[in-house]
């Protein structure tokens, strides 16, 4: 007989919304553990999976499953092939479960694994009591990092990875977009030393926040003119070190090459719902900008830094969880990310 008694918010069908859904408790797969979950947090792919905007009716192929990719927990079980956790371990997961054998795992980039399957978008995730999953996909916690931060950091790696692909310390950067993971990127800079640093956002609220994690210069766009901000506060008006572009604005993809110096970096996050124009040669080129594309997390070297981050203490993200909510009130979590008037959002279980 099927044993019920686990809450899930469940993509039920195509089109707006999620239900909250009384599932079966899974059994955790030989190679892996299954979690009591703590505490999870809202990412903007649950948003347009949840609101079903074009990305999604696009992207999902199929319903219902269980949404949700970042998340902290206890393990509860272990399967009979797994070695590296044990009952009792405090843990949080990676959202992208690779294959392990394509060029890409066996070549030190899982992180562009062509095989790549997500958490909460291809199989199951993690908005649920309990959470079954495999052994390579979790990490441990540090006991000092509570789970209302260690479930962020999924999108924490992100910032994370884009803030480290190349030297920022006591480099002066700009971060174009205060999202949650434009806010964690300025976290990091400032934690390991880079400045001045530059944020800009259309939202009051989220540039206060960035004010809160340690930007020294705010600028709402489009009122306000950052060009000529960095032109006045850096050497012979030269621009930025590093540029992070976290918004996928097609206007901010263009402005983050005329900010960087020449020899900068400008990485590059930022999803655009379009394609984007360049002037290559006078931007890129001439300029002998390093340009990089930044997915994920680089596995697990990311998740190792990051961990070592939070427990220095060096890195305070706790500014940017602005909200935490009971599991069941997850409408509530949508209804914040859809006003922007919010930084991260904690569903506690």
């Amino acid at each position: 007989m099927v044993q019920y008694g686990m809450r899930a918010i469940v993509k039920v069908a195509p089109g707006r919304g999620a239900g909250l859904r009384e599932l079966p408790v899974p059994t955790p797969p030989r190679d892996g553990v299954l979690v009591k979950i703590s505490a999870v947090s809202i990412c903007g792919t649950d948003y347009h999976v949840y609101s079903w905007d074009a990305w999604a009716e696009q992207r999902i192929h199929r319903t219902p499953f269980t949404m949700g990719h970042e998340w902290a927990g206890v393990v509860i079980e272990a399967g009979s092939e797994c070695t590296s956790l044990q009952v009792g371990d405090y843990v949080s997961g990676e959202s992208h479960r690779v294959c392990g054998h394509c060029l890409q795992c066996r070549t030190g980039q899982g992180h562009v694994c062509q095989n790549t399957r997500i958490f909460g978008v291809d199989v199951d995730g993690c908005w649920a009591d309990y959470f079954a999953v495999p052994e390579a996909s979790v990490l441990k916690n540090d006991v000092r990092v509570p789970p209302e931060i260690a479930c962020m950091q999924d999108p924490l790696g992100n910032a994370v990875h884009a803030a480290l692909a190349g030297e920022i310390t006591g480099k002066s950067v700009a971060v174009l977009g205060c999202g949650p993971i434009g806010l964690f990127a300025i976290a990091v800079a400032r934690g390991v030393g880079a400045g001045p640093i530059w944020a800009s956002d259309t939202t009051p609220y989220r540039l206060e926040l960035a004010r809160k994690v340690g930007a020294d210069h705010l600028l709402r766009i489009p009122d306000e003119d950052l060009e000529a901000a960095v032109r006045i506060g850096t050497e012979a008006g030269h621009g930025v070190d590093v540029v992070l572009e976290m918004s996928g604005a097609p206007a901010a993809i263009q402005q983050a090459m005329r900010l960087a110096r020449p020899g900068g970096r400008v990485s590059l996050m930022g999803i655009p719902s379009r394609a984007v124009t360049l002037d290559i040669a006078e931007d890129l080129i001439f300029k002998g900008l390093t340009v990089q594309g930044i997915v994920g997390r680089r596995l697990y070297d990311t998740w190792y830094t990051m961990k070592a981050l939070l427990a220095s203490g060096r890195l305070d993200v706790s500014p940017i969880l602005t909200h935490r909510l009971p599991f069941e009130e997850f409408e509530t979590g949508m209804d914040l990310m859809r006003s922007r008037q919010c930084g991260k959002v904690v569903l506690t279980l």
